[in-house]
């Protein structure tokens, strides 16, 4: 081949290299259908499916709904009345495994006022669209005067007991170090309230599970593993996702990789003895929200990933896993858009997005 022809041949390829880029982007993006199942949603906040496929919605300011497959939405009654002031309101919802017997589902919001609130959590009878025999469960210790940090995100270990994430109330940062309190931890329970037996801190602190966190506002269990993941807000800078390990201190606000929103240090150090490191961390802050693992048929290749959304990016990220480690990122349907504000896989591996603009996504593979 001449010089002059492998010149063209050079010149041709940058020519194409875009073209085929937008043509592999087209063909990935066409192997998933991303629908509109509900829109005009007031500040939705959770979603839960039920074993028939029906949808289970919180909306921040109190109301639960009911999505039924047909698309139509009703209103439960018998939702407890909520704190609804900033990041404070009906948080999550979850179904509890055995429904299809016991119609028991979960809920977490934040309780009382402006003076003294807290995250709160109970369990309920779902019967003729209706909450029945309410029971609380949980009532964060101590109150706080912020309505802020709520934290509120639900998980059921294979074990059969519950975790509960809990901010540490923005201006009360410094008790997520304290065992005297339960802020800003991760709280474990079982089912009727009780603290699981054999968690960490029996004598000094029954409930916590983990401690040293900011705002926790991820937290999902792996069905195939058991492997809890969580993830939390840091300040300006250092979201950290984390891999939850009972006993663990995560280390927040004794180090950190984000600033205060003033620009000043929160802590000089980034490590310390005794304190976990983060699997990842983002800086500047996506201001993460939701969380699912992966596990499907619908795109199988994404089996164990994660998915978050972004609050501040306003995306639905995908977090690439390997050995427990995150490889890569992407962001595999940009059709959603919007401050996403939770995430949910479904048993046939749909993935359902939650906005905080009042839109609910569902997102299916095409084969």
């Amino acid at each position: 081949m001449t010089c002059r022809r492998v010149v063209q041949s050079i010149v041709l390829l940058f020519v194409l290299l875009p073209v085929l880029s937008q043509v592999e982007a087209q063909a990935g993006a066409a192997d998933a259908e991303v629908t509109v199942l509900a829109e005009g949603l007031n500040q939705p906040w959770s979603v839960a499916e039920l074993p028939n496929g029906d949808l289970l919605i919180t909306e921040k300011p109190g109301r639960l709904l009911h999505r039924s497959a047909d698309g139509k939405l009703a209103s439960i009654a018998g939702v407890p009345e909520v704190f609804h002031a900033s990041q404070g309101g009906l948080l999550d919802v979850l179904v509890d495994p055995d429904f299809a017997s016991n119609q028991r589902i979960f809920l977490s919001w934040a309780d009382g006022n402006m003076a003294a609130n807290r995250t709160t959590v109970a369990s309920a009878i779902l019967r003729d669209a209706q909450l029945v025999d309410l029971e609380i469960l949980l009532a964060v210790s101590p109150v706080k005067a912020k309505a802020a940090h709520f934290g509120g995100k639900l998980a059921l270990l294979p074990d059969g007991t519950l975790l509960l994430s809990v901010g540490e109330g923005f201006e009360y940062r410094e008790l997520a170090q304290s065992l005297d309190a339960e802020l800003g931890k991760i709280l474990r329970i079982q089912t009727d309230g009780r603290p699981a037996a054999d968690n960490p801190f029996p004598e000094q602190a029954p409930r916590v599970y983990t401690y040293g966190h900011r705002n926790p506002q991820g937290l999902a269990v792996d069905p195939e593993t058991g492997t809890v993941w969580m993830h939390e807000h840091g300040p300006r800078g250092g979201d950290e996702l984390n891999r939850v390990i009972p006993g663990t201190n995560y280390g927040w606000p004794a180090i950190t990789y984000g600033v205060d929103y003033s620009g000043q240090l929160v802590s000089p150090f980034r490590e310390a003895p005794g304190m976990a490191q983060p699997v990842t961390w983002w800086v500047p802050s996506i201001a993460p929200s939701g969380l699912a693992v992966y596990r499907g048929e619908q795109f199988p290749e994404w089996q164990g990933d994660l998915l978050l959304g972004a609050l501040v990016d306003r995306k639905l990220y995908r977090l690439d896993m390997e050995g427990g480690e995150v490889i890569g990122q992407s962001e595999p349907f940009p059709e959603i858009s919007g401050r996403v504000r939770d995430v949910r896989v479904t048993r046939d591996g749909t993935i359902l997005a939650l906005t905080d603009e009042g839109k609910l996504y569902r997102v299916r593979g095409v084969r």
